[in-house]
């Protein structure tokens, strides 16, 4: 430990997570920003170089990754126990939150008032995921292959391939490619087993929630966001446990909430399956992130160095991108409705292109956007719009 970094307790560490759990609005880069505030600049438990190290190697690792910050801060200070600690204190509040909003829409779904309220933020869900398909965009498509390998991976995904399947196959193709040609024949040896494997769930019971989000927790790279863009082809089409529309009412109660945007794991689990579900389902999104800080932090300053592993990282990116195309072109069609979800809204259309723009030119929260439009979905309902 660096001599400038403080030593703290495992009640410092519970109230601080707790207390970011209630407050941490904004999505995962929000979240990094306000914790980076309070260990680095305020109580300065660790040094500036030493917490950005953790923020980049945290990103050669699947899982949500503001979350996997928070873990990795307990687990540098106090250990194990410290890493346990700090995910759970992150969660636990922000996930109770969830689950009060997803009894009282299940039980309450029909209410006009709920309905109006959710309307009007799901062109706001549309522009942020938009927003974050930009960004990764800019970052992830460098180059002539990862542009290729990117369309490649929009046509497996519009033959209705797993996404999982693609995003990994994407990152194995690009490592291969910058490294291994040869190698690239046991990716095709294995990708009919590996589809069948992804095509094993055909009910809804606890256990295949449980594996489900387990799996897409072990792969989910970046930002909680993309958990949208796996579970759209999935829930919706592939199983049939979601409507489109409910995937989008997921998304917007998870919003709503503070605390990691995989929360939304909770909404979709309850929906399905109950208190149980909702569990169930958190509990296996968030496991891997638990696990795999814990197992790689005495690695992860060789993985960043990895040219193997970094090519890995960018060709999942670019499966990424692709995965959020097609989500974005699926939740729009739900999301740019009238109330009635009968006919085109241009209002709600309006809303969606008028958020891109607050978020790419002036960079505002999305807990602003998020609260102003659903005030704007409650006005229009008393207005009588439908």
């Amino acid at each position: 430990m660096n001599s400038a970094e403080k030593t703290v307790t495992y009640l410092d560490l519970a109230r601080l997570f707790l207390r970011l759990s209630l407050v941490a609005f904004g999505g995962p880069v929000a979240h990094i920003a306000m914790v980076e505030d309070e260990v680095v600049a305020r109580r300065q438990w660790l040094t500036r170089a030493h917490f950005l190290d953790m923020v980049a190697a945290t990103n050669l690792i699947p899982g949500p990754n503001s979350t996997e910050v928070m873990i990795h801060i307990g687990y540098i200070k106090k250990g194990i126990p410290g890493a346990v600690l700090a995910g759970v204190c992150f969660i636990g509040p922000a996930f109770l939150l969830t689950l009060a909003l997803a009894v009282l829409y299940v039980q309450s779904g029909a209410l006009p008032q709920i309905n109006a309220l959710l309307w009007g933020i799901k062109p706001v869900i549309v522009a942020i995921i938009a927003n974050v398909g930009l960004r990764f965009a800019q970052t992830a498509l460098k180059g002539r292959a990862l542009w290729l390998l990117c369309v490649g991976c929009l046509a497996l995904l519009l033959l209705d391939m797993s996404e999982v399947l693609v995003m990994l196959g994407a990152g194995l193709l690009y490592a291969f490619y910058t490294q291994h040609w040869p190698s690239l024949l046991a990716v095709f040896a294995l990708s009919p087993l590996l589809q069948h494997a992804a095509q094993t769930a055909e009910r809804v019971g606890l256990w295949e929630i449980f594996f489900y989000f387990l799996r897409i927790g072990s792969v989910l790279f970046g930002s909680g966001y993309l958990l949208v863009a796996y579970i759209q082809q999935d829930l919706v089409n592939s199983f049939g446990w979601l409507s489109a529309q409910q995937v989008l009412d997921a998304v917007a109660i998870g919003q709503m909430t503070p605390g990691p945007v995989l929360t939304t794991v909770t909404v979709v689990g309850y929906i399905v399956a109950g208190f149980p579900g909702a569990l169930v389902g958190t509990i296996g999104v968030f496991l891997p992130a638990f696990v795999l800080v814990i197992v790689t932090a005495p690695l992860l300053p060789k993985m960043r160095t990895s040219k193997f592993w970094g090519a890995f990282l960018a060709g999942v990116n670019t499966g990424v991108v692709a995965a959020i195309a097609l989500t974005l072109i699926d939740l729009t069609q739900a999301a740019l409705r009238t109330p009635s979800g009968v006919t085109f809204s241009p209002l709600a259309a309006v809303m969606a292109v008028l958020s891109l723009a607050l978020l790419l030119r002036w960079k505002i929260n999305t807990t602003w956007l998020i609260l102003g439009s659903a005030l704007v979905g409650l006005f229009l309902f008393f207005v009588g719009y439908s």
